[in-house]
């Protein structure tokens, strides 16, 4: 199929106030040819002078935010500002909003009154931590609400203090969460032309990332803790190792993979020990297994590793350093990475990782110049007057209401795409198999474990699958593999997240379900890409961050590349996925041809460090700074009373600097005028600091942050995953919903960050047991009878109860037998 025009074309994006969630939301609309409108004040978005910044004194972060937009300047001094705003809201589709987080002086606009005219606008607002609650008034910056989200905690040495990553994850995270609301509503708005209105914690989104940790803590009893830099509970090893030549990231997980990487370094004491089968077991030995398999690793280069890995079907690879990424000719010619323009400057940075083939994104673009394009006209037909928008609060229906998804996919990435689409309304329909079910219900197949139905108490599996229906179906014989093409006959989604042979060897490759269905939205979401040189190379969330740059520009400058998560790259893919298939969705409406998603979870974990690229390609070198920060001086995480109390801090700009002196009792520094200027202080950033951690440790973290709060100091407390169960802004958001399933009873689960009310979306339903809808779904979407549904279970192509590894080999035997 040859790539057709821009999906997103007919939309017109409109984004006041300045954050980098709204900044990114709306750039994803630009990169699928919306013609966004960025408002700024004369002086330019406050963005414009984020670090890092390029040799000509450009941000190299606002430009990764903001190319392919254009530019409108509308002065508060203006007696015709709001007017003159109020014709460009009510000319657009799309309002996104981020005066809750920075005004930037943008002229006040009565949204509602906006909407009552134009009902059929779709409005986002964007704000730290909601509109209401505790911390609704806290100052913030990037790297204390990852700290709040208990996504910083859990990194570096055990001693502390904890380590950041670079100040640029919860843009992106929010506005990935942004593009969804909006693109739901988008596609909403095609059926009943209403618009619709939501609101966006920029808290609530950074918990996509720590949510798993956080229910493994809940099942498992409180026994995280940080226990050194590229380690992570609850598998092991699982981390970033120096070889001969180059970094090697790590992943092992099977009791099988255990035991390849242990072949491959040639240590049978370690494959054969019974206590280490299992990834939580050889946590309890990190010592003893890395005096062994640290000198065997630094024998051999990362490249080497990797190659013999590949053979092995082991999750390792190669750790690149930023000049490896953009002389990486496959990520140029997908086009993860781009070319844009910034002023004069000619630079490369990451490209819009939602790889549609039909309606491809755009590659590269220039950034604007404040008010570049001043002019703009009404274009827009007005509403009839029949029309009507959703008030905020309202029992609306969800967005995705009747439509049809087909998951195959399994673990975190995959569930936790589709499990967004079914929040939002769809009917997801989760395919396993008892022979091959989802691995999230656990990968251990020892008779006592599945005898017990262990896999039906696996908390994080209901986390990444409420809200769906489950079915059994043995794809590799034929009655299951013709059920599941009738199945997909009738979808308008098909997601898969297993490596990208998996389907189409099985006869479900995209030429065959479009052949199904021609206005299908199919997504693969593989590792690397569906015709990369690396797509045979197994991965987890924790090898996309490896392998993506990410670990480069983490830690200390001396130090080793450092992972900021244990498995960050599923997340990060998931969301990313769901973004592009409502894409694809909306342009499969509009015109009724459906279009195949090759999605390289690898390359959504680029825009991560976006800004470094463009820093590197600039300048040939990038900078690690730790916990410090290439803006705000001072910024790090400060130790406190008690047993690992740590708070991380802030001063972003000079009013902020000024208090933080003067609540820490050196008043002489507030008083200095020449420490105003962020480089002076940074000159004397050490004594800084301690002057800082000598408050602080006096205080608890909850108390030192209430006390800095209370000064619009950006503070917060470093809090573990587990602590969000009783984050006081969390619980009265009403953010987590208790949720009964069998063989778990009440559970909490986690609202998704974006609502339309005061309340967030309602859970509908718990995740399934295995195979629970079977008969619903084959008698009810299928019109299977009966007789038909019991000669399918007694055939072994559904069920209801996972086989072991010992009924597994018995199975194939007799299948091979009955072949001969």
């Amino acid at each position: 199929m040859k790539p057709t025009k821009e999906a997103l074309s007919q939309l017109r994006v409109v984004e006041i106030g300045s954050s980098a969630a709204t900044c990114y939301c709306a750039r994803l609309f630009a990169d699928f040819g919306a013609e966004v409108w960025k408002v700024e004040p004369p002086t330019g978005d406050p963005l414009r002078s984020s670090a890092p910044l390029t040799p000509g004194g450009q941000s190299a972060w606002f430009g990764f935010l903001n190319f392919n937009k254009s530019s409108i300047v509308i002065d508060t001094a203006d007696p015709g500002a709001v007017k003159r705003l109020t014709l460009l809201i009510e000319d657009c589709d799309i309002l996104v909003d981020g005066r809750d987080v920075d005004g930037a002086n943008c002229p006040p606009v009565d949204v509602t009154a906006i909407r009552q005219r134009r009902p059929a606008l779709i409005y986002l607002d964007v704000s730290w931590f909601g509109q209401d609650g505790p911390y609704a008034e806290f100052t913030a910056s990037d790297s204390i609400v990852r700290a709040l989200a208990g996504l910083i905690k859990l990194v570096g040495p055990v001693e502390g203090p904890p380590l950041h990553a670079p100040d640029f994850q919860t843009g992106i995270l929010a506005g990935l969460w942004g593009f969804i609301a909006a693109a739901s509503s988008v596609f909403a708005r095609m059926q009943s032309r209403a618009g619709r209105s939501y609101s966006l914690s920029i808290f609530e989104a950074c918990i996509s990332l720590s949510e798993y940790q956080l229910f493994e803590a809940f099942q498992r009893g409180d026994v995280m803790r940080r226990i050194g830099i590229n380690r992570f509970w609850p598998n092991f090893p699982v981390g970033i190792y120096e070889t001969k030549k180059g970094w090697l990231g790590v992943t092992t997980i099977t009791p099988p993979q255990w035991r390849a990487f242990c072949d491959m370094l040639g240590l049978p004491q370690l494959r054969d020990d019974p206590a280490l089968m299992l990834g939580a077991d050889r946590l309890n030995h990190m010592e003893q297994i890395e005096r062994l398999l640290i000198p065997r690793l630094r024998k051999r280069t990362a490249q080497q590793w990797f190659e013999e890995g590949l053979k092995r079907k082991i999750p390792i690879v190669p750790v690149p350093e930023m000049s490896d990424l953009l002389q990486d000719k496959e990520k140029i010619e997908r086009g993860a990475i781009v070319p844009i323009l910034l002023g004069k400057e000619r630079a490369l940075t990451a490209g819009s990782m939602q790889r549609l083939t039909l309606t491809p994104p755009r590659r590269g673009g220039r950034v604007p110049c404040p008010g570049e394009r001043q002019a703009f006209t009404n274009t827009r037909p007005k509403p009839t007057s029949g029309s009507s928008f959703l008030e905020s609060g309202s029992s609306a229906e969800q967005p995705l209401l009747g439509t049809r998804v087909i998951d195959f996919s399994m673990g975190w990435a995959g569930p936790l795409c589709t499990r967004t689409l079914a929040d939002l309304g769809a009917d997801v329909i989760k395919i396993e198999a008892i022979q091959y079910p989802d691995w999230w219900r656990g990968v251990d197949r020892r008779p006592d474990y599945v005898s017990r139905q262990m896999y039906e108490k696996t908390l994080r599996f209901c986390m990444m699958n409420r809200n769906k229906r489950g079915i059994t179906l043995d794809l590799t014989r034929p009655e299951g593999l013709t059920l599941a093409k009738r199945l997909i006959a009738g979808a308008d989604i098909v997601v898969d997240n297993y490596s990208v042979d998996v389907l189409p060897k099985l006869g479900l490759g995209y030429e065959v379900l479009r052949m199904l269905n021609p206005r299908l939205v199919v997504m693969s979401m593989s590792a690397f890409g569906k015709n990369s040189a690396f797509r045979d190379c197994r991965a987890y969330g924790s090898t996309l961050e490896q392998g993506s740059g990410l670990p480069s520009v983490v830690g200390n400058a001396n130090g080793p590349p450092v992972m900021s998560h244990v498995a960050f790259g599923d997340a990060i893919g998931g969301l990313n996925g769901c973004a592009a298939v409502l894409v694809a969705l909306i342009h499969a409406r509009e015109t009724g041809q459906g279009e195949f998603i090759d999605l390289a979870q690898i390359e959504c974990m680029m825009p991560l460090a976006a800004p470094w690229i463009i820093i590197q390609s600039l300048c040939g070198t990038s900078t690690r700074y730790g916990n410090r920060h290439p803006q705000f001086v001072p910024h790090g995480c400060f130790r406190c009373a008690g047993e690992d109390g740590w708070i991380a801090v802030a001063a972003t700009d000079a009013g902020m600097w000024q208090r933080l002196a003067s609540v820490i009792g050196q008043g002489d520094w507030a008083a200095d005028p020449s420490l105003k200027v962020a480089d002076r202080r940074r000159s004397m950033e050490d004594t800084i600091d301690r002057a800082i951690e000598a408050w602080t440790r006096t205080r608890g973290a909850d108390q030192a942050m209430l006390q800095l709060q209370a000064a619009s100091i950006a503070a917060g407390v470093v809090r573990l995953p587990i602590d969000l169960l009783k984050d006081p802004q969390l619980r009265y958001r009403s953010f987590f919903q208790d949720v009964e399933r069998a063989f778990i009873g009440l559970h909490p689960q986690s609202s998704i960050p974006i609502r339309e009310g005061a309340r967030p979306h309602s859970i509908r339903r718990a995740a399934p047991v295995l195979g629970e809808h079977n008969t619903e779904i084959l008698t009810g979407i299928l019109g299977l009878c009966e007789p038909e549904i019991a000669d399918l279970k007694r055939k072994g192509i559904i069920g209801t109860r996972m086989l072991s590894e010992e009924e597994l080999s018995q199975r194939r035997s007799s299948q091979e037998t009955s072949t001969t």
